[in-house]
């Protein structure tokens, strides 16, 4: 609970969903704000295009960035990554039936539609809601590769 919590505070901020997502995890990726939202300053409002969510993009890059590349493998070490990119969004789409963030800005949301952190936060936004529900997915693939 506490990086959805960091995270939501973070986007209250100013900075865009993804930039919240990504510096919600410096402590695990070794970036520091200002590496965090350099990074992550492009990818808003779906890369300022209306596509993928910005918070799925920076949840995506924290994966990645815990998954770190291996130079003696590097074609392994894509579909590790690559395999976790998928689950993430997969799992996203199942909660919201969406991924891009122009229809997900369309979506209307009741407080049975969000997840225990929105609930927990009393989220009602659309990228507040995208932004946490992003960090509780990273969190349980996170907690899942731990146990296996």
């Amino acid at each position: 609970m506490d990086r959805c919590a960091t995270a939501y505070a973070y986007h209250r901020r100013g900075f865009n969903c993804c930039q919240s997502v990504l510096a919600a995890y410096g402590d695990l990726t070794g970036l520091g704000e200002e590496e965090s939202f350099s990074l992550g300053g492009g990818f808003g409002g779906g890369a300022g295009t209306g596509e993928l969510c910005g918070a799925i993009s920076g949840a995506v890059m924290v994966l990645g960035l815990l998954t770190p590349a291996d130079p003696s493998d590097p074609a392994g070490s894509k579909r590790r990554t690559m395999a976790l990119s998928k689950e993430l969004q997969k799992r996203f789409f199942a909660r919201f039936g969406a991924l891009r963030c122009r229809e997900l800005l369309q979506g209307h949301f009741t407080p049975d539609d969000t997840t225990p952190a929105a609930k927990a936060l009393g989220l009602t936004g659309h990228c507040d809601i995208m932004i946490v529900t992003a960090v509780e997915l990273v969190e349980a693939i996170l907690a899942e590769r731990a146990e296996g």
